[in-house]
């Protein structure tokens, strides 16, 4: 294998410390625009709270991505097929700067990355408190990562939040290999894309800080437009979205 040259360094330097400027930037402009209705007004505004849907999604979307990006790394070390690991590098790259940037938030708003005895997903559905979403129960077998922010699943194989895969689905996959690996990664891919949307929808309509909800937006659009890539890749494998 070629060694990599000085220039090739240079330039990953270079594409990395556009990636941490760009969200030192996000985090600075969230924390201009905290509590202004569209982020819109000038001067020192109050923190959103800490039951906020700003605060809660910040929080769950954290968790929601870290999954995406560990599961985009097991398939690139199970295939060899450039479209399914290129798509996996992207996704891994993307989620894991817009995870930054939440993370990045809740540290600028002095708000803690886990809210004790709080369901997930409760922000969306703020008639009903802390009551869970959808059927999720608590959050029994959940741990804290490196950052302080929940990951894990719950005992028992049932999901944390809508489309994250289960731990007995993250072995499979990491036992898969060749075009079993690629199908397996892709549906498990579309179903969280889809729950990742149904969370990002909720955060741009009901979200308060403007640079969040662009966010958010943004993250609508692009899976969205993945959701649309994966089910071409699946139909050019012969298999399609799991039901």
């Amino acid at each position: 294998m070629t060694k990599p040259t000085r220039t090739h360094w240079a330039a990953i330097t270079a594409v990395v410390l556009a990636l941490l400027f760009a969200g030192a930037a996000t985090v600075a402009s969230a924390g201009g625009d905290a509590g202004h209705e569209g982020g819109h007004g000038g001067g020192t505004a109050a923190a959103p709270a800490s039951g906020s849907a700003d605060a809660g999604f910040a929080r769950d979307m954290a968790v929601h991505h870290q999954q995406a990006v560990e599961m985009s790394f097991i398939v690139r070390d199970r295939t060899q097929d450039e479209e399914v690991r290129r798509l996996a590098y992207d996704i891994a790259n993307t989620q894991a700067n817009q995870r930054g940037m939440l993370l990045g938030w809740l540290d600028l708003w002095g708000l803690p990355k886990v809210e004790s005895g709080s369901e997930p997903m409760g922000w969306m559905t703020p008639a009903k408190g802390h009551g869970g979403h959808g059927g999720h129960g608590g959050h029994s077998g959940e741990y804290e990562d490196g950052q302080g922010a929940r990951a894990g699943h719950e005992a028992g194989g049932a999901s944390l939040m809508p489309g994250m895969a289960t731990a007995a689905e993250l072995e499979q996959l990491t036992k898969a290999s060749g075009k079993q690996a690629e199908v397996l990664y892709l549906q498990l891919m579309t179903d969280h894309h889809k729950g990742g949307v149904t969370m990002a929808q909720g955060c741009a309509d009901l979200c308060t800080v403007g640079t969040e909800k662009s966010l958010a937006q943004g993250m609508v659009d692009a899976q969205q437009s993945e959701l649309a890539l994966m089910a071409d890749l699946l139909k050019k494998r012969g298999a399609a979205p799991r039901g």
